[in-house]
């Protein structure tokens, strides 16, 4: 049969109580405070791994925000750029366009100006032809100077007699 020694069941109680003490002590505290430890840095990691996930969302916005709004001050300079052009292409014609009219405008003052000397040169001539061709029918010369000046007061159209 069996045989219970209440002194061995006793003892072998208090040998389980004074080892679970002693591994509460040296191993169970230990292990908790290391895996409480071990908990702690996972969460802080979690935390910076979320703080900086946030940050790179928010530098992700801010330079999509900057990207956008170098595009549109590019778009705006570009389109400054070709209205100064236009500007620029239109003061040229303009200018352009002044000193051709201020071109034209000399030439014909100087076409006129030649006009002018080549009518009184051919008044001129056609007043020696006239005198010479007066004397020759007449058969003698007259006052050179007053039949200059009756010749030139025809041509120029004026009436009127002459001494």
């Amino acid at each position: 049969m069996l045989d219970f020694n209440y002194w061995n069941i006793i003892w072998s109680v208090v040998n389980i109580l004074i080892l679970y003490i002693l591994l509460r002590i040296f191993l169970f505290k230990p292990v908790s405070k290391i895996m409480n430890e071990r908990t702690h840095t996972i969460q802080k990691n979690l935390e910076s791994a979320e703080k900086s996930k946030e940050e790179a969302e928010s530098l992700k916005k801010q330079y999509a925000d900057d990207i956008a709004a170098a595009k549109e001050e590019a778009r705006s300079i570009l389109n400054k750029a070709h209205e100064d052009a236009d500007a620029e292409r239109s003061s040229m014609l303009r200018k352009t366009q002044e000193e051709a009219d201020r071109m034209i405008a000399d030439a014909n003052k100087t076409i006129e100006n030649e006009r002018k000397k080549v009518l009184q040169q051919a008044q001129s001539e056609i007043a020696d032809l006239a005198i010479e061709a007066a004397s020759r029918i007449i058969g003698e010369n007259v006052d050179d100077e007053k039949n200059r000046r009756l010749v030139d007061k025809f041509l120029s159209g004026e009436e009127g007699e002459t001494k």
